[in-house]
């Protein structure tokens, strides 16, 4: 597979991969026609000639640039593998302790997405969440390429995942309300 040749190792990190610095600033654009490239270069097709074993190369590749891709693309999966390359890997299974301001905001946000009467009053508390997590993002951006700090950082993310998985709440919840 000598097209493959130029390409980084299977095992180097995502950004090595894809030719880009290690930072949480990343261009979308630039990611994905860094993808594209990639994926031209180790589609299965281009080695149909070269054999099962060649074509077997090509599919590892392929599946190793879909990967890197989607962990790079999304910018909370992103600064969690940042945060592993930089050493403090995010640990949400084992670490789930989060300040108690940031606590208090949930559970007021809990509450008032339990009493919002209407989808005017979910869709304006999606509004509040989704600009504290932009803020959050933010703040991520400044641990990582700025100051940094990749525990700070970690424990950021540890808290993006909580807001995540209230922003799913919260879509559900619209979704519902919509098929009534």
């Amino acid at each position: 597979m000598n097209a493959m040749s130029t390409l980084p190792q299977l095992t180097d990190n995502d950004f090595v991969l894809f030719g880009l610095p290690e930072r949480q600033a990343l261009g979308r654009a630039q990611l994905d026609e860094r993808r594209r490239m990639l994926q031209a270069e180790v589609h299965p097709d281009r080695f149909a000639a070269a054999g099962p074993a060649a074509q077997r190369v090509a599919m590892q590749w392929a599946v190793r640039v879909n990967e890197a891709h989607a962990r790079l693309k999304d910018p909370l999966k992103r600064a969690a593998y940042l945060c592993e390359l930089r050493g403090a890997p995010v640990q949400a299974e084992s670490n789930t302790s989060m300040p108690a301001a940031f606590l208090a905001r949930q559970m007021a946000w809990r509450e008032a997405l339990e009493e919002a009467a209407d989808a005017v009053a979910v869709a304006a508390l999606d509004d509040e969440v989704a600009r504290d997590e932009r803020a959050g993002l933010a703040r991520l951006e400044h641990l990582l390429d700025e100051a940094g700090d990749a525990a700070a950082a970690a424990a950021e993310v540890r808290a993006l995942m909580f807001v995540a998985r209230f922003r799913e709440d919260i879509a559900r919840r619209l979704e519902a309300m919509d098929a009534h």
